[in-house]
């Protein structure tokens, strides 16, 4: 299950971010409305849920839920806010938040309207996203390589790997640089070690290889990585 968090505080969004990966959401945390958008904008499937701080930079809160259910997307929204008034609930709710909760708050009672968000939905399904040969499912944290025959083969990755892997698959023939792939990965300080990256990737193409998925992920010399699509293709046998 696929969490975007958008919240501008920094120890209270790493508190949020922390404790839902512990509970084995997948978490995208931005600071800003506008980095927002630009995830959900074309992409908004790809997310379970989202948690949205109502007072953002650029973007308010309250303006991403009214431009979602403008444009008739259905994800479900859960809405922070220091704004405690029955006119403040009213108007969150009318943007179309569909539960609201007020800081500050308990870490349970934020999981536990999570789920019930989930229960409530009636869209709510395990989503893939496919990229070539490769599936990767959110519902499942699994990632599998599709024969022609259609059989599919579960590959083995740590949570990191699988991480790593999503940020290269939703960006074909993109161009990332380590410090993209750094900033995606590693939420907090004292990972930032100055060689992850190029490990990581290390470890995931070793991981690929064994099921034959060679070549997918491309170094650019003095650019940074690229996954390549054609590449999945050309594997698969």
């Amino acid at each position: 299950m696929k969490v975007l968090l958008v919240e501008d505080e920094p120890d209270l969004g790493a508190s949020v971010a922390r404790k839902l990966s512990k509970e084995k959401y997948i978490v995208d945390w931005v600071l800003d409305g506008n980095e927002a958008w630009s995830c959900l904008e074309n992409e908004w499937r790809q997310y379970t849920l989202a948690i949205f701080d109502w007072l953002l930079p650029g973007i308010s809160g309250l303006e991403l839920c009214k431009r979602l259910r403008v444009r008739g997307y259905s994800l479900p929204v859960l809405m922070l806010t220091a704004k405690d008034s029955m006119a403040d609930k009213v108007a969150g709710l009318d943007a179309g938040a569909d539960d609201y909760l007020v800081k500050p708050f308990g870490m349970e009672e934020l999981l536990a309207r999570l789920r019930a968000l989930q229960r409530r939905s009636p869209s709510f399904q395990p989503q893939q996203l496919q990229v070539g040969c490769l599936i990767l499912d959110y519902g499942s944290c699994t990632v599998s390589r599709q024969h022609p025959n259609g059989e599919l083969q579960v590959i083995s990755l740590t949570k990191k790997e699988f991480h790593l892997l999503e940020y290269f698959m939703k960006r074909p023939n993109v161009i990332v640089t380590r410090d993209q792939i750094l900033s995606h990965l590693y939420t907090f300080s004292a990972e930032r070690i100055s060689n992850v990256v190029a490990a990581q990737i290390r470890l995931l193409r070793r991981k690929l290889s064994e099921y034959s998925c060679d070549g997918l992920i491309e170094t650019v010399p003095n650019m940074g990585y690229r996954f390549n699509p054609s590449n999945a293709d050309k594997t698969v046998s």
